[in-house]
């Protein structure tokens, strides 16, 4: 009897030990949603601001408090910004696309090649020289751009898209040739070797086995390198002198500099130029997280 009461007690004790543990757990998801959501929040603040103050009357950007929702709201701002400003943006939009499709095209192409060849090929000191790749990421761009500037000026290149594009095909980055790498060695090698079997050669395997497989780290690095690009600033400002061959970052600032006190029309030009960015990663978010997983997990 006492052995009996004994076990009845135990197992309506279990349930309620595992109802209370089940509470616990969904008490701290709830609170870490609500966390993450206030973060959010907070990090979305920039944003909203700029959609607001870019349809503001030209005198109301600051007013304290701030007023989130515009009274009444001014969308001639965005083609008074675009077209009617005196710099043509429509041509910073081509050129930027220009630059950033050529960058994507090189870098996919020389980092997929390279990661290709450390992750599936063997050859004497492999190891060593992708570490010394992975070692030219602590090098600051800085450094280097004196000596570029200076190389490109001897090859005429100077006032050309040609130094913002042609250095991505050789070599496409070290930290894109990390992603491809670790990508590719968490491929089963007995892909190439069926392939090989069947009398494909090395360049083969790159094209028909590694390559159909690895879209999610094709599409990251093409993420990546669309965001870098179709932001950057100091490389086109460098090179570029030809008021028609500036891209949307240099077009921004001039904008700045010859309208600055216009800051309704300036954050309406800053907006545009965000869609891109935003369509871009919207559309590609779960393939691009899944390649960056992967990538930082694969090896062997």
């Amino acid at each position: 009897m006492a052995d009996n009461a004994i076990a009845a007690s135990g197992t309506r004790t279990i349930p309620r030990y595992h109802r209370r543990r089940a509470i616990r757990h969904v008490v701290a998801q709830v609170l870490w949603q609500i966390l993450l959501i206030a973060i959010s929040a907070v990090m979305l603040i920039p944003f909203v601001w700029l959609l607001s103050t870019s349809l503001k009357v030209r005198g109301t950007e600051f007013t304290f408090p701030p007023v989130w929702i515009p009274r009444p709201a001014v969308w001639s701002n965005y083609t008074t910004a675009l077209f009617k400003s005196g710099l043509p943006f429509p041509r910073f939009f081509l050129n930027t696309a220009i630059i950033t499709l050529a960058n994507m095209v090189g870098v996919l192409f020389a980092a997929s090649l390279a990661g290709f060849g450390f992750a599936r090929m063997r050859f004497p000191l492999r190891d060593k020289l992708f570490v010394l790749v992975l070692s030219t990421m602590l090098l600051p761009d800085i450094v280097t751009t004196i000596p570029s500037y200076l190389l490109f000026r001897l090859l005429h290149w100077i006032d050309t898209f040609l130094p913002l594009i042609v250095p991505t095909f050789l070599g496409g980055g070290a930290f894109n040739i990390f992603l491809f790498r670790q990508f590719f060695m968490g491929i089963p090698l007995e892909l190439d070797d069926a392939a090989r079997i069947d009398g494909a050669g090395t360049l083969q395997i790159y094209l028909q086995v590694i390559l159909p497989v690895s879209r999610p780290v094709l599409i990251s690095v093409s993420i990546l390198t669309f965001l870098g690009n179709w932001n950057a600033f100091m490389g086109p400002l460098i090179y570029l002198n030809s008021f028609e061959k500036m891209t949307l970052a240099v077009g921004l600032r001039a904008f700045q500099g010859l309208r600055g006190s216009e800051w309704n029309q300036m954050m309406a030009a800053s907006a545009v130029t965000m869609v891109p960015v935003l369509v871009v990663f919207f559309a590609a978010q779960r393939y691009f997280i899944q390649g960056i997983v992967t990538s930082g997990f694969g090896g062997r």
